[in-house]
């Protein structure tokens, strides 16, 4: 049950369709989160496509939504707090006696509409404001949505699923942490509150900062989760490595330290992955400069600091090897795929992403230097997954083309919200 190590066959997904909440993210992509617009059309068939990728191996996939509709039908208790939840999101503006009604009617309404209508509220947050010209008037209404969850298809980031249950994160960027209030309404009525734990306050976590790896586990800090998040998640009692490393998510020495790359080192799934018991996919140069410290577990289960070391010595010292990505492919999902089981991976075709984010000059500064330094040598000529190396350490993969849904800042690892493996 729930997810020991990142290697163990996948068995169960959630995963959220995008729809018109990605809309308005293509007005405003920056101020959305998003890296770059993209075809709101194509994109939602990638996320079919990998859908049934992941169903035709085996996997469970349940879409939020469709999750949500079964279980408000079936479930009277969930009903009713869906209801709650919505009627509470609804805003209505106006002369006092006008949003009085509208308030009441909404009340009186909720229990005709269906779950679908119910849960798209909760992914718009509409507001109505009602203007009246005189009493006889039903009033003209105009529409307003305080902040549609255009970010809520990278499911990897609301929570992290351990041991022995489910974490919900807290999470840094304003436009986002309305997500962990929905996933963890869904989540502990699905579940059971007694199989979830929330993160709050001052301490930020997300999921795509953490990596369960059997006995061990990584947690990486920097951008979205901070140290006291991380100390947060070791003492929530869902989890039981015998050790975690707490590092650093660092940037390239040729970028400037004040600034935060994006795809750089936004979570520790954006320049490192797992595919397999004895491999690691990864930027090596940032996997050398992620400095942390490893925590033990004591035997009075509380997790106790014990040494210092670099991400990269960690896993050397675990018998593990690297497979190495340069900053072309790195910056263009590579390390974002998704494991399915010991050695078998569904990632992306980094030509793909990176002609686009050439093509439409999406790369800024340094980096695009980097990336046309590299274009011009021996390192463009393989670029992953279709790199030799992968055979020589038995991993073996499944391509999906994601190079529109990628826009919004995130592969396929960001784009499942991984429930059970084994």
């Amino acid at each position: 049950m729930w997810i020991n190590a990142e290697w163990e066959t996948l068995r169960e997904v959630i995963m959220h369709r995008p729809g018109p909440e990605i809309e308005y993210a293509m007005l405003a992509p920056k101020q959305f989160l998003f890296e770059r617009p993209f075809k709101s059309r194509e994109a939602i068939r990638e996320h079919e496509e990998i859908e049934e990728i992941l169903k035709q191996n085996g996997v469970k996939v349940s879409i939020l939504k469709d999750l949500v509709i079964n279980e408000a039908d079936k479930n009277p208790s969930f009903r009713k707090a869906l209801e709650e939840k919505v009627s509470r999101l609804v805003r209505y503006y106006g002369a006092i006696e006008t949003t009085a009604e509208m308030n009441a009617e909404l009340q009186k309404n909720l229990g005709i509409l269906d779950a679908s209508t119910l849960f798209d509220t909760m992914i718009l947050e509409p507001s109505v404001d009602i203007k009246k010209v005189n009493n006889s008037d039903p009033g003209y209404p105009t529409i307003y949505s305080n902040l549609p969850l255009a970010n809520l298809y990278f499911m990897r980031d609301q929570q992290a699923v351990s041991n022995n249950g489910i974490i919900i994160g807290n999470m840094k960027m304003s436009q986002r942490i309305r997500e962990t209030e929905l996933t963890e309404f869904i989540f502990s009525n699905k579940f059971g509150k007694s199989n979830t734990k929330t993160i709050s306050g001052d301490s930020k976590f997300e999921g795509g900062d953490y990596i369960p790896m059997g006995k061990w586990g990584l947690i990486g800090i920097g951008p979205r989760t901070n140290m006291q998040g991380a100390l947060e998640f070791l003492s929530s009692g869902m989890t039981s490595h015998d050790e975690i490393l707490i590092l650093q998510n660092p940037l390239y020495e040729f970028m400037d330290q004040g600034t935060r790359g994006s795809m750089v080192n936004m979570h520790l799934d954006t320049y490192f992955n797992i595919p397999s018991d004895s491999v690691a996919i990864a930027s090596v140069s940032l996997s050398k400069l992620a400095n942390g410290s490893v925590f033990v577990k004591s035997s009075g289960g509380v997790y106790v600091k014990d040494h210092n070391t670099s991400l990269f010595d960690y896993l050397k010292e675990k018998d593990f090897e690297f497979i190495d990505l340069n900053i072309s492919e790195q910056i263009s999902y590579s390390s974002n795929f998704l494991t399915i089981s010991n050695g078998k991976i569904v990632c992306i075709d980094s030509s793909l992403v990176l002609e686009k984010l050439l093509k439409n000059d999406f790369i800024d500064g340094n980096v695009r230097q980097m990336v046309e330094r590299e274009r011009s040598s021996k390192q463009s000529s393989e670029l992953f997954p279709n790199k030799r190396v992968m055979d020589s350490y038995g991993i073996d993969y499944i391509t999906a083309d994601l190079s529109e849904l990628t826009g919004g800042y995130g592969g396929a690892h960001c784009m499942t919200a991984t429930i059970r493996r084994g």
